[in-house]
């Protein structure tokens, strides 16, 4: 089967140069958010925030009535998170669970809602692999080092965005090139064998921009099976990990009214796992195999930009992925065979946008889009292929109708080749009481995710798998309330009520007397809780900021928690600069217990008693252009399991420099 090689990174670079390309409202994104990106993360930063993924265009986080986290660049850089699992940890509202340490399946609840019920944009391209069974996104390959910005949005978004945007949508842009040409290069290592290195130029001159950076993380050994699942006198294999990941962005800006943009991001990985043998003879033996999974992943997006008239902004883009997966089981068997399964996914996507700023405040946006999915799989049943497409038309206003007031508002209606029509909405207000300077604010939505490719169409008879072409989306129904409310300059307080209505939820069913199993629309679900915050600007040199969300979930069907869900989270984040040059950071983590499936061949409901770890960080500037740094993960050592049955790492020390030209 065709497959992506290392050679296909430099046809898509080439590619990429040759079509016009601009993430979605991107340009005007990063010159917006700029101003704030060395902010400190306390109140100030808070009340300076700048949204895109709320609204498609940028907008003042204090406009907004939906919940939205922002991650800047100097944020991630502060606390040294280089991968994005690490990095969402400390939003408000998600629960990160990741088996193992680097490149281990990552998937992310936000509010309660199934991991495939997240929108994953990256630079304006839907990043979900149309060749997974259930159609989640995998975190655990982002790095973060080329990353501008991480928007988190929380609460049904299929409004303006479609399908996926059930439980909300995150949001990653790369960072562009800016000023005179300059180099960045950085060399890390540490615990569990890990050994980074990072490389970076970028600059801007007459008209053109450019970012080109290479990013390779490896961890050669990170423990992540229990030794108490383990059988007597069987080995115990860590976890190696190697990713490369190399980012290109381009734009031109041809007149005051027209601009092209391009952009590409390849990754690489390699992940060497302990498998679960589930065989019931001689018995159940939990690490005992060493697998291998191989990711080749290509992102595109090429985009030209054209304002006719001032305030009146219009995009034409296409965007192409391609992902690739392939596994190897027992690669420590010499009679195992080359890979033993591969799998392909493609999605091709063409689109319109166009943004009308009739006047300060007040903006009307609408656009139209297509897209074509396939997969290919390739095992020893067979190779099977499948391919859908959805076309949708959306429209936004944003009104200020009185001062202090700020409404928006969404309608969108897809059609989806293989199941028919799906129309969602979305209504945000907020409103700032004059006096107080309390704002009020929330959003009621719709949402639905879409049958996969897999769910509707695959069957493969060994395996007793029917695919189903009848199912249905699963929808949902949210809404949230809250306020925030400013102390001064230096103190901002807010807290958010949500709940949301899961229904027509895709499950399996195993037919006894066929023994087969096919995917039906019988699952419901509801979650609510709440989200509280308080930043502070303690000195102009010391800031921080606290977090804790309350989650109840429920299937409605069983009557039961729903896995993976933790009831309490909290979170505590402090930056200080105590001198010139010096910089460090203290985050806490503390997740509460969570029902989770126990880690052998009975699956049976346990609960996971919940953990609190602490990372710290610290980098100093030896001149314009040395600094050195370093950090401490899991300060105390806390040894914890999220998911059950998967170690999560343990102490570990990490140092480097950082080297800039000028």
């Amino acid at each position: 089967m065709p497959h992506p090689s290392r050679s296909a990174l430099w046809g898509a670079l080439a590619l990429s140069c040759a079509l016009p390309i601009l993430p979605w409202g991107s340009a005007l994104a990063q010159q917006t958010a700029r101003p704030f990106a060395d902010a400190p993360a306390g109140a100030a930063a808070t009340l300076d925030e700048i949204s895109v993924s709320a609204t498609g265009v940028p907008t003042p986080t204090a406009q907004v009535g939906s919940s939205v986290t922002v991650l800047t660049a100097a944020q991630l850089e502060q606390q040294q998170r280089r991968t994005v699992p690490d990095a969402l940890q400390q939003v408000p509202g998600l629960n990160v669970v990741q088996t193992g340490g680097p490149g281990g399946q990552t998937s992310v609840f936000i509010r309660g809602a199934n991991p495939n019920h997240t929108k994953v944009l990256i630079d304006g391209i839907d990043a979900t692999d149309p060749s997974n069974p259930n159609g989640s996104f995998d975190f655990g390959q982002l790095l973060t080092e080329d990353l501008s910005r991480i928007e988190v949005l929380r609460g049904p978004q299929s409004g303006l965005y479609g399908s996926d945007a059930i439980g909300g949508v995150i949001s990653f842009t790369t960072r562009r090139g800016e000023g005179p040409a300059r180099i960045v290069a950085k060399v890390e290592g540490g615990s569990f064998g890990t050994f980074n290195q990072y490389g970076r130029i970028a600059g801007a001159e007459s008209g053109f921009d450019y970012a080109v950076s290479v990013s390779h993380l490896r961890a050669a050994a990170t423990p992540v099976t229990p030794p108490d699942l383990v059988r007597p006198g069987k080995p115990i294999y860590p976890n190696f990990y190697d990713n490369e990941t190399v980012s290109a962005r381009f734009g031109y800006q041809f007149t005051d009214t027209v601009r092209v943009n391009s952009i590409t991001r390849f990754i690489q990985s390699k992940l060497r796992f302990s498998n679960d043998d589930y065989s019931p003879f001689p018995q159940l033996g939990v690490g005992e195999f060493r697998n291998q999974a191989d990711v080749q992943q290509i992102f595109t997006r090429n985009e030209a930009e054209w304002t006719p008239l001032p305030g009146f902004h219009n995009v034409v883009a296409v965007n192409y992925s391609n992902l690739f997966n392939r596994q190897f089981q027992n690669i420590y068997n010499p009679l195992a065979t080359p890979a033993d399964s591969n799998a392909l996914g493609e999605r091709l996507r063409t689109e319109y946008r166009g943004d009308y700023a009739l006047s300060p405040g007040n903006l009307v946006l609408f656009g139209a889009q297509r897209d074509e999915e396939r997969l290919v799989t390739d095992n020893p049943n067979g190779v099977i292929t499948a391919r859908n497409g959805n076309t949708a038309g959306y429209g936004e206003v944003q009104v200020t109708p009185f001062d202090g007031a700020f409404l928006v508002a969404n309608l969108r209606h897809d059609a989806n080749d293989a199941f028919g029509p799906a129309t969602t909405y979305r209504v945000a207000p907020s409103y700032i009481l004059p006096g107080t300077a309390t704002r009020l604010k929330g959003s009621v939505g719709t949402g639905f995710k879409a049958p996969t490719l897999n769910q509707l169409f695959v069957t493969v008879p060994a395996f007793g798998q029917v695919g189903n072409p009848n199912l249905r989306p699963e929808e949902s129904f949210g809404y949230d309330a809250g306020f925030e409310q400013p102390f001064g300059a230096r103190i901002l307080a807010g807290a958010t009520y949500f709940a949301n209505d899961f229904r027509n939820l895709i499950q399996g069913t195993f037919d006894p007397v066929n023994f087969t199993f096919t995917n039906v629309n019988i699952g419901r679900a509801e979650t609510y809780g709440a989200e509280a915050f308080l930043a502070v600007q303690l000195t102009d040199t010391l800031s921080g900021r606290i977090d804790y969300t309350n989650t109840v979930s429920k299937d409605e069907v069983a009557g039961r928690e729903l896995l993976r869900r933790p009831r309490h989270k909290g979170s505590a984040t402090a930056i200080w600069t105590p001198m010139p040059g010096l910089t460090v950071s203290g985050t806490v983590i503390v997740l509460g217990s969570f029902v989770d499936g126990a880690r052998d061949a009975s699956f049976s409901r346990i609960r996971n008693p919940g953990f609190a770890i602490v990372n710290l960080a610290a980098s100093y500037e030896v001149s314009e252009a040395v600094s050195v740094f370093g950090r401490i993960d899991n300060l105390f050592d806390q040894r914890y399991e999220n998911p059950t049955g998967f170690l999560g790492p343990v102490l570990a020390v990490y140092g480097g420099v950082r080297l800039t030209s000028f």
